[in-house]
């Protein structure tokens, strides 16, 4: 039985010695072993390999982070802390777990505090939509 082409999974891989500075969109999942220098939304899963870094700020659904991690990250679902995690920044999440060995430093909420995300990024969409009608009238 064939696939539809929208049925197939959409996985993004940014693998080691590649670096990007810029902000990064995606519907699917995606996997750093690279570099990233700005923002990361991910509609799926992130994986972050022991290589990866990620500088800047990041909204997934969920993620594992094996490598370093220099941001804002705020994960709908399950963020996983592996052994060889290095965190610096601030985390919200609904759930976390922590492998004994990861490194962890910043502030981390859980709970309500994700779910309440969408609203607020809905909200700021939306004064910026109304700004730019006001400017245009």
């Amino acid at each position: 039985m064939a696939r539809k082409e929208n049925d197939l999974v959409s996985i993004n891989i940014l693998r080691n010695g590649t670096h990007i500075e810029g902000n990064i969109r995606t519907n699917g999942d995606i996997r750093i072993d690279g570099i990233l220098k700005g923002s990361l939304t991910c509609e799926g899963k992130l994986v972050v390999g022991e290589s990866g870094i990620i500088e800047g700020e990041i909204l997934c659904k969920s993620a594992d982070i094996s490598g370093n991690l220099k941001a804002k990250i705020s994960v709908k679902e399950l963020l996983q802390l592996r052994s060889t995690a290095n965190i610096n920044g601030d985390i919200f999440t609904s759930k976390i777990a922590i492998e004994p060995g990861a490194n962890f430093t910043g502030n981390c909420r859980m709970g309500a505090v994700v779910k309440g995300m969408e609203k607020s990024v809905t909200t700021e969409t939306s004064n910026k939509s109304a700004l730019l009608e006001e400017k245009s009238a």
